[in-house]
């Protein structure tokens, strides 16, 4: 028996939803991921009567694909889908039986739309957490369109294939044999990618708003919540929904939820706003704002749209040291918030880059909870304040090296060290440690405002305290703004508040 007793009980349920036959074509040889694929369809088999099992000869072996009776639906796994790639197979059995995805009618136009043949491969792990949103987008496709095809293809069965098409992190996705994209990527990610997105001119059609929201992280989505509950006409356009809290790994500091994970966090979100009557605009980049009888918001597309008020919530990035190893290895021991990852890091060894109020708090936040915490800062002294500093070097677990250059972040799977240089000797030094928190700042992601609004030095919209601007009917909400502090918990908060302001100008105007 593959699957275990609660597994099988739980997938027995699923099966009942099937609501048309399925044959599942199998590709076997005799080495032991074959003999366990052959033993996995042969109980999914078992398990319905509407599933059945023909050998066959596929591209590779192991491998099986998932069809309708007399046609081929383009689905197929190399591998054995289990572990969290399971939940993918599941849906593949439903959806290629019949029963219609979770997709928003738009996108299911949009890909049923697509003329051609287009043939993807995604290279997995079945230990990834970020795969099965890239296999299932890409299953969805080739079921809803003849012409595209996708096989989802284990790391682990097929190690020589991955080296040879140089896969070093996962999910990779390769198009007709060519690199297409790595990292998670959404469905509606995958059609702006290939081109085949929503069109400007759709956009540019839309009738004016009462409220428009620019961005989708949590201000941005609690902003819009708030505004459509008023019965006002409510659209956001976002970047990305979800925002910087899509790579956030673990969150431990959401009141009433002991833990979570970003990308749920992010699911839950989405589901709480198409719970209203809110216009949804994905991938979508703002590129200007301009005041007339009403606002005009122009995109990147070059769409307008316009609205009688405007509520900005384009969050923050964190600044990147821009070394070697940083990007490889982020949420692999690269961290940049130790509210929410440092207690990931009890017990290790740690290094903290920067030396401002944000670093020398994070590794005062950081000494308490792991091994040892070391501070490197670019110059000849800290900038953070004296209090500060007066904490910091009261601490026996940290040590401070200044004016030191940050030169690559070590690692294998993991973080396992950071390399420094030293500015007066240039001497370079290695320091083995399991984590880097990277402490140089937020930047806000308020450039393309220009001029339009009052911003501080470093760029933050400068708000009142229900959230207005210097622009009347413009409001700003979340970590774009000058608020004090940057947790998710208070840029929801911030977002409910410019609503609130918004709705208040709106009955006054």
């Amino acid at each position: 028996m593959v699957l275990e007793a609660d597994i099988k009980a739980q997938l027995n349920q699923y099966l009942q939803l099937l609501e048309s036959d399925i044959v599942l074509k199998v590709s076997t040889g005799s080495d032991n991921v074959s003999n366990d694929m052959l033993a996995l369809v042969d109980e999914l088999a078992s398990m319905s009567s509407k599933i059945t099992v023909e050998k066959t000869q596929l591209t590779r072996t192991p491998s099986f694909s998932v069809n309708r009776v007399g046609e081929d639906t383009g689905v197929t796994f190399a591998g054995v889908p289990l572990g969290h790639e399971f939940t993918s197979l599941v849906l593949a059995l439903l959806q290629v039986s019949g029963r219609a995805p979770k997709v928003d009618q738009n996108v299911i136009d949009q890909i049923k739309n697509i003329s051609g043949e287009y043939h993807f491969e995604s290279y997995i792990s079945l230990s990834c957490h970020n795969c099965p949103d890239v296999v299932q987008a890409l299953n969805v496709m080739s079921i809803l369109n003849p012409g595209i095809t996708h096989t989802m293809i284990d790391g682990a069965a097929f190690k020589e294939e991955a080296e040879s098409k140089n896969v070093m992190a996962v999910p990779s996705v390769f198009l007709d044999g060519e690199f297409f994209s790595g990292g998670r990527i959404s469905l509606e990610e995958i059609l702006a990618k290939m081109g085949k997105g929503a069109d400007a001119s759709e956009l540019s059609n839309k009738d004016p708003y009462d409220v428009l929201v620019v961005g989708g992280g949590p201000s941005g989505a609690s902003a819009a919540i708030y505004a459509a509950r008023k019965g006002i006409r409510t659209g956001i356009v976002a970047e990305r929904f979800g925002g910087q809290v899509q790579d956030t790994m673990s969150i431990e500091n959401f009141i009433s939820v002991k833990r979570t994970e970003g990308p749920k966090l992010v699911a839950s979100l989405e589901e709480h706003v198409k719970e209203y009557d809110i216009d949804v605009m994905n991938l979508q980049r703002a590129n200007r704002i301009e005041k007339k009888d009403l606002f005009e918001l122009e995109l990147e597309s070059g769409a307008v749209l316009k609205s009688k008020s405007v509520i900005v919530s384009t969050g923050a990035r964190w600044r990147n040291v821009g070394v070697p190893g940083e990007q490889e290895f982020k949420n692999k021991g690269v961290a940049y918030c130790p509210h929410c990852d440092g207690p990931l890091f009890e017990g290790k060894d740690v290094a903290v880059i920067g030396g401002g109020n944000s670093g020398i708090e994070a590794a005062i936040d950081l000494a308490g909870i792991v091994k040892h915490v070391t501070v490197i800062e670019f110059n000849p002294e800290l900038k953070a304040d004296d209090v500060l500093q007066k904490r910091l070097y009261s601490l026996p677990n940290v040590t401070v090296i200044k004016n030191a250059q940050t030169k690559e972040i070590t690692g294998t799977d993991n973080v396992n060290g950071i390399t420094y240089v030293e500015r007066d000797t240039e001497e370079e030094k290695h320091i083995e440690l399991q984590g880097v928190f990277v402490q140089i700042g937020l930047v806000p992601n308020t450039d393309w405002l220009a001029e339009t609004v009052e911003r501080n030095r470093i760029g933050e919209i400068v708000i009142d305290k229900h959230g207005a601007t210097n622009v009347s009917g413009l409001f700003a909400a979340g970590d774009c703004t000058d608020g004090p502090y940057n947790q998710i918990i208070i840029s929801m908060g911030s977002g409910a508040n410019a609503a609130l302001g918004a709705f208040d100008y709106l009955i006054r105007n």
